[in-house]
C-alpha cells in the first residue's frame, strides 16, 4: 500500500475506533510535504462509501490534508451514514493529489479521462474528479460538476481543468 493511503487508512482506523486524530509524519515522504489539494475516497466492495476534497491546498502539507480529508469522508460526506467499526475491515481507500487548476476557454480543453472539471459559476463551485467509471463525455463531466456547484443549465460558467495523481 502507497505511504499516502496507507496514511488514510491510518487515519480513519484511528478516528473511528478511538476518536482521536493521528498526527503527520515526523518525516513525512517528499509526496507528503508538499502542499496540493487532496481527496480521499473510501469504498466498500467497489461501491463509494465517502469522498471528500479540497480543490487547493487547506492545511499545511499533503499529509496533514490526508488526515483532514480521510476524517470528513468517513465522517461527513452528507450522502453516507458515518463509517462504522465493524466496516473498518472491508474499506478499499485512494487519495487523489491534484494539481492546481488552470482556467479553459472551453469544453474542447476538457477530457474525462484525463482531466478533471471545476466548474464556478459566481461564489459556487462544483468539482468532479476524472476518470470516474460512467462518466465517459465532457458533456456528463460539465452537467455533473454544474449541479454540484448548483447552477443551472444555459448558466453561464468558467471551467478550469486539472489531472490527479491516484493512488490505491
Amino acid at each position: 500500500m502507497h505511504p499516502l493511503v496507507n496514511l488514510a487508512k491510518e487515519t480513519i482506523e484511528q478516528y473511528i475506533l478511538t476518536g482521536k486524530t493521528i498526527t503527520p509524519p515526523d518525516n513525512p515522504s517528499p509526496d507528503m510535504a508538499g502542499k496540493a489539494g487532496v481527496f480521499v475516497c473510501i469504498k466498500i466492495k467497489g461501491e463509494l462509501r465517502g469522498c471528500i476534497g479540497t480543490f487547493s491546498p487547506c492545511t499545511e502539507s499533503i499529509a496533514c490534508e490526508i488526515i483532514h480529508n480521510a476524517i470528513s469522508a468517513a465522517t461527513c460526506d452528507p450522502r453516507f451514514p458515518p463509517v462504522a467499526k465493524k466496516e473498518l475491515s472491508e474499506l478499499e481507500y485512494s487519495v487523489d493529489v491534484l494539481t492546481e487548476p488552470e482556467k479553459v476557454s472551453g469544453k474542447e480543453d476538457l477530457d474525462p479521462k484525463k482531466y478533471g472539471v471545476l466548474v464556478k459559476s459566481g461564489e459556487r463551485r462544483g468539482l468532479l474528479l476524472p476518470d470516474l467509471e460512467g462518466i465517459d463525455s465532457v458533456d456528463e463531466q460539465i452537467s455533473i460538476a454544474s449541479m454540484k456547484a448548483g447552477s443551472y443549465i444555459g448558466e453561464p460558467v468558467e471551467l478550469y481543468r486539472f489531472e490527479v495523481k491516484r493512488y490505491k
